[in-house]
């Protein structure tokens, strides 16, 4: 799998056009607009919140560290049932703009904003969906009782497949990361 250069304009213009081509599609096949105000209204989405047992800046080193989100993929539901390749590493840029290859190379996109210990905000695709489609994934992470309260939302996802991201939310993201952070 290649990763798109950070540096490439070209990348950059072809992951911001997806989005839009992401969202277009999105809003083309479930979503009913107000054709005079251009309002769209229905859109699905998710939301989760989730506590972990860690301070908010090893919460935000697990998503943003290719080698400790390498160890969340091993734990993954996805590499336990042997949909992914959990040898393949990870690829995860450290600033906005830069490409992420993760789950085996399954779920690759950019990053778009990252606020150390608080926020990251991802462009964010499975290889299945077609191609140019991009989602938006945003993890806000806040201080709560000596641990981490993570606010997730996903939106701009092919409406087919809201409830199978929610639940693989929590089977590759959420229940791996609690196992990975309860670690010395």
């Amino acid at each position: 799998m290649t990763v798109p250069d950070k540096d490439d304009p070209t990348s950059r213009r072809q992951v911001i056009a997806g989005l839009a081509v992401g969202v277009a599609m999105v809003a083309s096949s479930r979503v009913r607009a107000e054709a005079a105000a251009g309002v769209v209204r229905n859109v699905d989405a998710i939301h989760q919140e989730v506590t972990f047992d860690a301070p908010p800046g090893r919460v935000y080193a697990l998503l943003t560290d290719q080698h400790e989100f390498q160890k969340v993929v091993a734990l993954s539901g996805a590499a336990q049932s042997g949909k992914i390749k959990a040898g393949t590493a990870a690829h995860i840029g450290r600033e906005a703009g830069s490409a992420f290859a993760i789950f085996g190379g399954f779920v690759v996109g950019r990053n778009i904003e990252l606020v150390p210990n608080t926020r990251l905000v991802q462009a964010w695709r499975p290889q299945d969906w077609p191609a140019g489609v991009y989602s938006i994934v945003r993890f806000e992470l806040l201080e709560h009782g000596g641990g981490t309260l993570l606010k997730f939302d996903h939106t701009g996802f092919p409406a087919s497949d809201a409830d199978n991201l929610a639940q693989g939310w929590k089977l590759n993201y959420w229940q791996p990361m609690a196992a990975v952070l309860a670690r010395p």
